[in-house]
């Protein structure tokens, strides 16, 4: 069994194990992520991630990994401007 990603504003979900790329989860379930250097240099790729508790940190989709315990895990889509 996996776990559930849910990508805002969208309401799309994939499933996903933990250690899976977040941009290949992303990607399955029909979502883009802007992604810049692909190293988390550039910050292009800046998400909120959500789990069940309610706690939210910021991360780099493009070196991020899908954790483990969390389900659901909802990942909100913040939009740069300057992008």
């Amino acid at each position: 069994m996996g776990i559930t990603v849910k990508f805002l504003p969208d309401d799309r979900e994939a499933i996903a194990e933990p250690g899976e790329p977040l941009l290949t989860v992303a990607d399955r379930a029909g979502v883009s992520i802007p992604t810049g250097c692909m190293m988390g240099s550039c910050h292009a790729c800046e998400v909120d991630i959500t789990d069940q508790n309610g706690d939210e940190r910021t991360v780099c989709a493009c070196i991020t990994a899908v954790p483990t315990g969390p389900d659901p895990l909802e990942v909100n889509l913040a939009v740069d401007p300057s992008w």
